[in-house]
């Protein structure tokens, strides 16, 4: 899906962000400031910054901006807060045989038009203990659901998939 007209995707800028963001990546996972990791992570972010813009454009992601990447981490929050609640969730389900497990399959509509958005919402449901997708017809994605509460369609998405949405709609806006 090719960028907005209004929104133009600049080879330095998008360079840039990839940049940082993969600069960012790479001193998280090396926890170092020496000389020579901080060499090695500049050149290898600014090489793969490079190399990487291009496809990024090709594939018409959204343009990297500020405002997508604090989004981004606040999705990311909210995923993890999403898992560690699930997994709570379904270890005291498995402790306590006398909580109700009622398994099915819900669908839940979603208004996100990109396919990688779609996929990363569907990612996101199967992350979390308890639910796993099945599959994404359209604007429709069919879960498996260990404790199904509602089969109402508007009520599934308000719970398994609109945590999620509201970050992913701004995001790839």
């Amino acid at each position: 899906m090719p960028a907005r007209e209004h929104e133009t995707v600049h080879p330095a800028r998008t360079a840039a962000y990839l940049f940082a963001i993969l600069f960012l990546g790479w001193l998280m996972l090396t926890s170092s400031f020496d000389r020579q990791e901080l060499a090695a992570g500049v050149l290898i972010s600014g090489a793969l910054s490079l190399a990487l813009q291009k496809r990024y454009r090709e594939l018409g992601l959204p343009p990297i901006g500020i405002k997508r990447i604090a989004w981004s981490f606040a999705y990311i929050a909210v995923l993890f807060k999403e898992i560690v609640v699930a997994n709570i969730d379904v270890a005291y389900r498995v402790i306590h045989p006398k909580m109700p497990i009622k398994p099915g399959i819900v669908v839940i509509r979603t208004e996100l038009k990109q396919d990688i958005a779609k996929m990363i919402l569907a990612n996101s449901i199967t992350l979390t203990p308890g639910t796993f997708t099945l599959d994404i017809l359209d604007d429709r994605i069919l879960i498996h659901w260990i404790n199904v509460r509602t089969v109402d369609t508007e009520e599934a998405t308000r719970m398994i998939g609109e945590r999620f949405e509201r970050y992913l709609r701004v995001i790839f806006a």
